[in-house]
């Protein structure tokens, strides 16, 4: 059964649940306008993009959502490794229910931009454009078995280690720059701290090798290429996993690249410039 929009204490968010095959899924949506989906990455959830809601939801009907066995989505049954193509009918589904009777626009980061490239293949005609920012699809690099054994090897340290050691590693493995790991976080993406940390677990088992190893359908894709921007941080230039195959996205599909402030976490350690850079890609 699905539970009708809840208004939060500020009037300006509304909040729901959409019972999908095998999940539960929380959903928020603030503003008015085109609709906008925002498919958070990671061990992130709808709050992810908290910082940069309130701007975008000047000019569109902005929605995000936990991903289902993340955060206050529950599954129905027992915890397995996760599939894109069960993540994109769960965004389908939500844009049936939330927006039945127009194309949407749609953000996904990370393993969220895995999501919606699946959601583009399978559904172009629900959707007006799509942003894939950094999504880590490791099998569209020219090398990718160097990067795919740091996927594994950070999954190996969580199951042995726990989530802190086999995250340091990913740091690690990725160059990631001191400047970045220290940057302080806005109010609003630390009041999802706690949930991502529980999180953590569950993405570093049962998500990153799963997606980071899926193979986008081109032949699906080309056909709707003009629908697709696919985008990149301007400081993940040095991190191949992250930046390069949203480069070979572009390359193999003929569409320009575009770069949005900062790195891999753009749109929370900079959600202004971030938001700023994703109006001007959707106008």
């Amino acid at each position: 059964m699905n539970t009708p929009h809840t208004p939060d204490t500020t009037g300006m968010t509304t909040t729901g649940t959409l019972k999908v095959p095998g999940a539960t899924l929380y959903y928020e949506k603030r503003g008015s306008g085109p609709v906008l989906l925002l498919i958070p990455g990671g061990a992130g959830d709808a709050g992810l993009y908290k910082a940069m809601a309130a701007d975008l939801a000047t000019r569109y009907t902005v929605v995000s959502y936990d991903q289902r066995g993340l955060s206050r989505s529950k599954l129905d049954g027992p915890l397995a490794d996760q599939r894109v193509e069960v993540w994109s009918d769960d965004a389908y589904r939500l844009l049936e229910h939330l927006a039945p009777d127009e194309a949407a626009y749609v953000l996904g980061c990370s393993s969220g931009a895995i999501v919606a490239l699946n959601l583009l293949a399978r559904h172009p005609e629900r959707l007006h454009r799509v942003i894939a920012h950094e999504p880590p699809l490791l099998e569209l690099l020219e090398e990718p078995a160097p990067h795919r054994a740091l996927f594994a090897e950070v999954r190996e340290i969580f199951r042995k280690e726990g989530p802190a050691p086999a995250m340091a590693r990913f740091s690690e493995g990725l160059g990631d720059r001191p400047a970045e790991r220290a940057t302080e976080l806005p109010p609003e993406i630390q009041e999802m701290a706690p949930r991502m940390h529980a999180n953590l677990p569950v993405f570093l088992e049962h998500i990153l090798c799963p997606f980071s190893s899926s193979v986008p359908d081109l032949a699906a894709l080309r056909p709707v290429a003009g629908k697709l921007v696919p985008a990149a941080g301007l400081a993940s230039r040095e991190q191949v996993p992250l930046y390069g195959p949203a480069a070979r996205l572009a390359e193999l599909l003929d569409r320009p690249l575009v770069e949005f402030p900062g790195g891999h976490l753009g749109a929370t350690e900079q959600p202004a410039e971030f938001a700023g850079k994703l109006v001007a890609v959707l106008g």
